[in-house]
């Protein structure tokens, strides 16, 4: 196998010795840079984009010609999955992502079946292979998925949710059929992620963004247990070499010591917790991905730069800490200001790795 030229993302993953922090973001390909609006209007439309392999090639290259980030991510959607499942997924300008066939009646959850994701995903899996080709080992490439329950969120409701209304009825009344809805998404992520994996993805990430709108107790039974199957299930190394995962739940900073003992090689932080106090708290047991908070990316370069200072600062010496936002960029970020994060990071994290 091909050495990486740059595989400081993946060491850090480890927990192993790096010369810095490695930096990518959250949704850094996307609607803040113009060359992505560009390709996301020959495209057609967003899933036009995702199904695209020649596109979502395109455009998961274009942040990387732009800034010297230390890992590349696949570009497609989490909801690939439910869409593979015959949901009939579409996007709305605007109005963000809808099913045409949601989850409204026991027959519907209980004619779930996993996708094969060679054969339904099969776009997706060439994009995968395709990208790494295009990549020729200068970074890593991140594959991705919702968590079971996120991707249950959306599949319930239709679309996004500010209440989570539905879900949360079905959560309290048929608890069953929602335990049922997410064993069929743990085993379609497990598969989808484990054929990106052989498809060439050197690291992958679980993106639990609806996690933190349970209660406690319902986090443990209806997120984390089934982020705990697909940890059982994921393929941990290919041909002899690791393959990390990180798991992210938006506001998860409660649950950190319980996300850390499923397997999961690191932790994704948004912005509401110190990653210092985080670091203490998992104590070794995992690496931490975070944390800035992606509106400090509309101030002045010096604030940016401070900012970068504060999270280096906090989480302190030694590796274990890949720098990232605490949530995916906002599409009306000045690239100019990634450039700023970019260059801060890796200049002011070195004394912190000497």
């Amino acid at each position: 196998m091909t050495q990486l030229k740059n595989d400081t993302f993946l060491r850090a993953l480890l927990r192993q010795p790096t010369e810095y922090t490695p930096v990518w973001m959250m949704r850094q390909a996307g609607r803040y840079l113009p060359e992505y609006n560009q390709t996301r209007r020959r495209a057609g439309d967003f899933l036009d984009l995702c199904k695209s392999p020649d596109h979502a090639t395109e455009v998961t290259l274009q942040p990387l010609a732009r800034f010297p980030l230390d890992a590349a991510i696949l570009f497609s959607d989490i909801l690939t999955i439910p869409d593979a499942m015959g949901l009939g997924l579409y996007f709305n300008v605007g109005d963000g992502p809808k099913f045409e066939r949601p989850l409204r009646h026991e027959r519907d959850v209980r004619a779930l079946a996993v996708p094969d994701p060679n054969i339904e995903l099969g776009y997706v899996m060439a994009a995968v292979s395709q990208i790494r080709r295009a990549l020729d080992n200068n970074v890593p490439l991140i594959g991705f998925s919702g968590s079971p329950f996120t991707l249950a969120c959306y599949m319930v409701e239709g679309g996004s949710s500010v209440d989570f209304s539905r879900i949360k009825a079905m959560l309290y009344q048929r608890p069953e059929l929602l335990h049922h809805i997410l064993d069929v998404n743990a085993r379609a992520v497990t598969a989808y992620l484990n054929a990106q994996i052989e498809a060439g993805a050197q690291a992958v990430m679980i993106f639990d963004s609806w996690g933190g709108a349970l209660s406690d107790a319902a986090y443990a039974e209806f997120s984390l247990a089934y982020l705990q199957q697909i940890m059982d299930g994921l393929t941990r190394t290919l041909d002899g070499v690791a393959i990390p995962s990180i798991v992210y739940t938006k506001g998860g900073g409660l649950w950190l010591e319980d996300i850390a003992a499923i397997g999961c090689d690191a932790i994704g932080l948004d912005w509401a917790i110190d990653i210092g106090k985080a670091r203490r708290r998992v104590d070794g047991r995992v690496a931490l991905q975070g944390n800035l908070d992606p509106m400090v990316l509309f101030a002045e370069a010096d604030i940016i730069r401070a900012e970068v200072g504060k999270v280096l600062h906090s989480y302190g010496q030694g590796s274990g800490h890949v720098f990232n936002l605490g949530h995916g960029v906002s599409q009306f970020t000045p690239p100019d200001n990634v450039a700023a994060m970019v260059a801060a990071v890796h200049e002011l994290s070195r004394p912190y790795h000497a």
